[in-house]
């Protein structure tokens, strides 16, 4: 008998807080909002203050500033703070002020009279794309198609990451219907994903676009079988247009620096916890620093 059948819950007419009932993440999590301590928030010389972890979310927002450093927008340049979630770093007082919902990525934009904050992994790429006029179509029909992609992605990401993920790999107990009801949603997700690759280069067509930044961190990560170790129990491999897109995306060097940036796991050659200057993938990456020890 699986643990899902083997008793029934009855939801109370009031629920409460169990601290004790939250899995991998109980220590972070809560039913309310704010800060829990006073912690100001480190700036910068650059324009742009960035202040994330290297999470599918965070990724999207690294790969697109160096993208856009790859094409010459000096005025992208900045600095990257690590945020260490696992710590509850996001409750800080300076945090809370940046992102209000207390999640990463968050950005301070300096580079005009009066400071800017954008939350919202999706907002931000949009922010930076609208700022510096690129990686956004110009024309409408593509345009359309383009933010269709990235809105799709902020939509389904977390049937796959707070819904598959979690219950896959991270909850207390395996609970046979969630894992299928997930499972189900993020197979067919692969499967809209492969449809709309197999005529197209790229998912606003053929132009490199937000739509591929914001969508690549998650589902290229899973297509490889990065995510929760989920490859296999997806089989993943069986969507070779998908394939294809993250294999090609995965091989620009933008994006071989923007997956370094505020990334803790891993080999060491491959993690930079803080990004300040370009030159920082060069001499301050883990395996640098720890031999400098």
């Amino acid at each position: 008998m699986t643990e899902s059948s083997s008793s029934a819950y009855t939801p109370p007419k009031v629920w409460s807080w169990n601290k004790e009932n939250g899995g991998r993440f109980a220590n972070i999590n809560r039913p309310i909002a704010g800060a829990t301590h006073d912690k100001a928030l480190p700036v910068g010389r650059h324009p742009l203050q960035l202040y994330s972890l290297a999470t599918p979310n965070g990724v999207k927002v690294t790969v697109m500033l160096e993208e856009l450093l790859e094409l010459g927008h000096k005025g992208a340049e900045y600095d990257a703070w690590l945020i260490r979630i696992n710590q509850g770093d996001q409750f800080g007082s300076g945090f809370v002020e940046v992102n209000p919902n207390s999640k990463i990525p968050a950005l301070m934009d300096h580079s005009g009279p009066k400071p800017v904050r954008v939350f919202e992994s999706g907002a931000i790429l949009m922010h930076l794309a609208e700022k510096f006029g690129a990686f956004l179509p110009a024309d409408a029909g593509t345009r359309a198609e383009c933010l269709s992609w990235l809105f799709w992605q902020m939509g389904s990401a977390p049937y796959l990451g707070g819904g598959f993920g979690h219950f896959y790999a991270y909850a207390p107990t395996k609970i046979e219907y969630a894992i299928d009801r997930f499972a189900m949603e993020v197979k067919r997700q692969l499967d809209v994903l492969d449809r709309r690759l197999a005529d197209n280069q790229y998912l606003a067509g053929d132009q490199y676009t937000v739509a591929d930044i914001a969508v690549w961190p998650w589902y290229g990560a899973l297509a490889k079988g990065l995510l929760y170790e989920g490859g296999e129990f997806l089989q993943v491999q069986d969507y070779a247009n998908v394939q294809r897109w993250t294999d090609a995306i995965a091989s620009r060097p933008a994006v071989k620096r923007g997956r370094m940036v505020n990334r803790v796991a891993g080999a060491p050659s491959s993690q930079l916890h803080e990004r300040h200057d370009a030159s920082d993938f060069l001499t301050k990456t883990q395996d640098k620093l720890q031999a400098a020890d």
